[in-house]
């Protein structure tokens, strides 16, 4: 780990246990302005760790801070932090408007009108604030929840599976308000499984598999760490069998499935390299490609191979 002038949060060999058992272990890390995303299946000890950073529990052993400063029972702290958990906390009678003017009043704004108003129009619900929140839909509900969160303009935001229980467009438009906020210079946190949406969405990844962190960086730098599993290639042609054959003695290829009547799965550790000799290979068998796709370019490919433990 390497904290930086810049960095906002720096965990440092953080664990926390409960009653002997091991929810996040020895976990270091730092996050700097723009969006960070903590990617993890559900148990993998994203929330625990959400929850130090917050100042909302104390861990075992290591040592949090944000802004510079211990978080743990610091109010000055906590006035500087936007914290979303994962799980709704609203009350359905208050109307939208009602519910962000609580948590404004909760944070001693002082303009409160105009930083209410602020807030629902950055998650634009402004036609709808006015409704009770037992009538919002799930994705209402959860850009209502934002705009609460990020009322007294907090230049850091702790966003705990945000995106859980949207519809595509409600994922888009937070994902957009979202980028938005980091673009004004904020830190952004945000935990999720949604493996499409963080790699979208996310400037820097930190994925935690059992407790423990697995791997950092941007999904392209992580997948290219993982040099002891091979790429999966897509290849669609008019002859798959002879393109197979074809393919086999390669260097870059690792082994060739037939796919259905047009199509071969390749395994290859050097993509590139494949994708330079497959267009002369196909030309000198006189086969026609119609399609060559990678399909571990994603982060679902990442996630799931470190998921399996097969990438520590």
């Amino acid at each position: 780990m390497s904290a930086t002038a810049e960095a906002t949060i720096v965990v440092d060999g953080v664990s926390k246990w409960f009653s002997g058992v091991v929810a996040v272990s020895d976990v270091s890390l730092v996050v700097e302005p723009g969006v960070t995303a903590l990617l993890g299946p559900n148990g993998a000890g994203k929330t625990t760790l959400l929850r130090a950073i917050g100042g909302l529990t104390q861990p075992s052993q290591g040592r949090v801070t944000v802004f510079g400063e211990t978080v743990r029972r610091n109010p000055g702290v906590y006035r500087r932090i936007g914290y979303m958990p994962e799980h709704e906390s609203v009350y359905d009678f208050l109307t939208g408007r009602g519910f962000v003017e609580l948590a404004a009043r909760l944070q001693k704004v002082e303009d409160l009108d105009g930083a209410v108003r602020r807030a629902i129009e950055t998650v634009d619900l402004v036609e709808h604030q006015n409704r009770r929140l037992g009538g919002y839909s799930r994705g209402m509900r959860q850009r209502m929840r934002l705009a609460a969160t990020l009322v007294h303009d907090p230049p850091l935001l702790v966003l705990d599976e945000p995106l859980s229980g949207t519809d595509p467009a409600q994922r888009l438009h937070l994902r957009d308000v979202i980028r938005a906020l980091a673009a004004e210079g904020r830190t952004i946190l945000v935990s999720s499984h949604i493996l499409e949406e963080v790699d979208e969405l996310a400037d820097r990844i930190h994925l935690m598999v059992s407790g423990k962190l697995a791997a950092s960086g941007d999904y392209r730098a992580i997948r290219q760490k993982l040099d002891d599993r091979p790429f999966h290639v897509r290849v669609d042609c008019a002859d798959p069998r002879a393109l197979a054959a074809g393919l086999v003695g390669l260097e870059a290829v690792e082994s060739v499935e037939i796919a259905g009547t047009v199509g071969l799965r390749v395994m290859s550790r050097d993509v590139s390299s494949l994708q330079r000799s497959l267009p002369a290979v196909a030309r000198e068998l006189g086969v026609r490609l119609t399609r060559v796709e990678p399909l571990d370019d994603s982060l679902e490919s990442v996630f799931e191979y470190l998921a399996t433990g097969s990438g520590r």
